[in-house]
């Protein structure tokens, strides 16, 4: 092989390609900074509503740590096939957790569903910062509420010692 590279004087004291930015060097600070600038511009540019905040510190509030999620698993708006002459068909929706299945059919006069398995259960209709419905499933876990939810809403459910709350859905 040639030595046709050995006339560069100076290759041997390059440095090696180094990451970008150098191992050990932090920019939390800077990031901090840069961050705390930008919560002040939008608080003078965009402020957040109150009513907006009070809506999100309410929805906070409502949360439950030990409650289990129920998930939803049907929703007649995305699932189900339309039924041609239907013009106001309810809306259908199953959630499902680990322990208790809540079927519920949602329709101008009201809420009305069933858990599975069945059995007696406190139920709260949520509704951000409006009073809550509070309805009662009986024996057979059947229940019924006068009012339709208007807005996001969720129900917390309490059977015996335990605690499921669906997640959140526009009506």
């Amino acid at each position: 092989m040639s030595d046709r590279y050995d006339d560069f004087d100076g290759l041997d004291d390059l440095e090696e390609p180094r990451d970008f930015p150098p191992e050990g060097a932090s920019d939390d600070a800077d990031d901090g900074l840069l961050e705390e600038e930008l919560r002040q511009a939008a608080a003078i540019l965009d402020p957040v509503p109150a009513g907006l905040r009070q809506v999100a510190v309410d929805a906070f509030a409502l949360h439950d740590l030990d409650a289990c999620v129920a998930e939803l698993t049907f929703d007649s708006l995305v699932d189900a096939i339309p039924v041609r002459g239907e013009t106001d068909p309810p809306r259908m929706l199953t959630f499902r957790s680990d322990t208790v299945t809540v079927d519920v059919e949602v329709t101008a006069d009201g809420l009305i569903g069933q858990l599975l398995p069945p059995g007696p259960a406190g139920i709260e209709v949520l509704s951000g910062p409006r009073a809550h419905t509070r309805l009662t499933a009986d024996d057979m876990g059947r229940f019924t509420g006068a009012a339709p939810p208007a807005g996001p809403f969720a129900l917390r459910l309490r059977t015996g010692g335990e605690v499921v709350v669906t997640e959140w859905l526009r009506a």
